[in-house]
């Protein structure tokens, strides 16, 4: 086992493995911009290292910064968390070239999912079920308006490189061909320097379904259920849950044992996620996420299994601690992601919260980093927490985050807490009637609707 884990990331999930460090013992370091320095994981760490200014790109990005805060703290492996250098295979290489350990996926399985084309074709040849589209990349508008025609409209034309909504267009028609191929380029090369796109056939009203997998790179691999993400914002998720209201026990197994085998088959190490649209009944792979997912304490909720241990287990190189006989979920789990946003516009807020009381008893978790008195700095990403909680169903479940909800207060910025509070009350979402489009339409109505 490590003896000393760097946590290259900031905000609730540097807290939350940090926890997971010292329930196994394990030495911590922090690292923080300027901007940081009074940031709770910075002050619950054994040590920490300003590693820059503010700008991301001067210090959470920093490879050699972050070379150097393990040199000088004696660390011996690193965490990503998610986001920042978490899917960056550059820095798992260079983590291993040092002799240090990269908690996380080698980088060529890195590499190899985060190229959306390949990792369609990859998936493809493991056995799993992908939208029909392009068989890589479409260079040319001819190439798209053939490939278009070939798989009827509407289709979505997606950056290789992308994720997060950026590079991803809809052409309802042909006529909107041209300015969704060029658009989708532009916004691709814009945001991850390389404007491949390809195409897939648009699904009018899916469920966006998750599987989380566990590997061992030795060709062991489990898998723990799924979540539902559809609640989405500009492709941006805000609500998961699971298991999914829209699947049933033949499905769900079915699923599983597909996405366990495949991830076996690649030889994949640590933790990762299959995403797949859902609809008639047919799963659709869309892409792998090699890291840790924002939303993984619902997994964690409904199967008692710790997610961030299992990762640094594998990456010491031991065994994953249970086997796909011992994953039985229980109860129901639902996750609220906290933004410090206009309910409404979702501009960001960040500023001081003047008052901070979060809601607790049974089933209930919060994630989160903030306290009384501390400042949001306006240099990141816009969470701030997340609400997770737990019932015996989905009833008890929704009426432990109606009362959640109530109870939790946050003073001094504006959050998406209103937001989520309408929600409950929503028949749809009590329900579990909605679809990946759902959100949009609800808030696009007007407000008094």
């Amino acid at each position: 086992m490590f003896s000393k884990i760097l946590i290259a990331n900031r905000g609730e999930i540097a807290l939350r493995v940090l926890r997971a460090c010292k329930e196994l013992g394990i030495a911590t370091v922090a690292v923080h911009s300027t901007a940081d320095a009074d940031a709770m994981h910075v002050r619950l760490a054994d040590e920490s290292v300003c590693i820059g200014p503010p700008s991301a790109a001067d210090s959470y990005l920093n490879i050699p910064q972050l070379l150097a805060a393990c040199e000088i703290t004696g660390a011996d492996a690193v965490h990503p968390g998610y986001g920042f250098l978490s899917e960056n295979a550059r820095f798992a290489d260079i983590l291993k070239a040092h002799k240090i350990n990269f908690i996380g996926p080698s980088g060529d399985h890195i590499r190899l999912m985060g190229d959306k084309i390949e990792a369609k074709k990859t998936a493809a040849k493991l056995g799993i079920p992908v939208v029909p589209g392009s068989d890589g990349e479409v260079p040319t508008l001819e190439d798209a308006r053939r490939v278009a025609k070939e798989i009827g409209y509407p289709v979505l034309i997606k950056a290789s490189a992308g994720g997060g909504g950026r590079g991803m267009k809809i052409a309802e028609t042909p006529d909107d061909i041209e300015m969704a191929f060029s658009t989708a380029r532009a916004e691709a090369r814009a945001a991850f320097g390389n404007d491949a796109v390809y195409l897939e056939k648009y699904l009018a009203k899916p469920r966006h379904i998750e599987f989380q997998v566990l590997g061992d790179g030795r060709g062991n691999a489990i898998h723990l259920g799924e979540r539902d993400c559809s609640l989405q914002r500009r492709h941006q998720k805000i609500w998961e849950e699971a298991p999914s209201p829209a699947l049933n026990e033949e499905a769900r197994t079915r699923m599983g044992e597909i996405v366990a085998k495949a991830v076996g088959d690649l030889g994949y190490a640590g933790a990762g996620t299959i995403e797949f649209l859902y609809e008639d009944g047919e799963f659709y792979f869309i892409e792998m996420n090699t890291r840790l997912q924002v939303e993984h304490p619902v997994t964690e909720m409904v199967t008692r299994i710790d997610l961030v241990n299992e990762q640094i287990r594998v990456a010491s190189g031991a065994n994953i601690s249970f086997s796909q006989e011992d994953v039985l979920p229980s109860g129901h789990a639902i996750e609220c992601r906290l933004n410090a946003e206009d309910p409404r516009t979702f501009a960001p807020s960040p500023g001081n919260i003047t008052y901070y009381h979060p809601p607790g008893g049974l089933g209930v978790r919060v994630d989160s980093a903030v306290y009384q008195g501390y400042t949001i700095p306006p240099y990141y990403d816009s969470l701030i927490g997340k609400l997770i909680v737990h019932g015996r169903n989905r009833v008890e479940c929704m009426m432990r985050l109606k009362r959640c909800l109530d109870e939790i207060i946050i003073d001094g910025i504006k959050t998406t807490l209103p937001l989520f509070r309408d929600l409950v009350d929503h028949q749809d979402i009590a329900d579990g009637m909605y679809d990946i489009h759902w959100l949009e339409r609800y808030l696009s109505q007007p407000e008094d609707a």
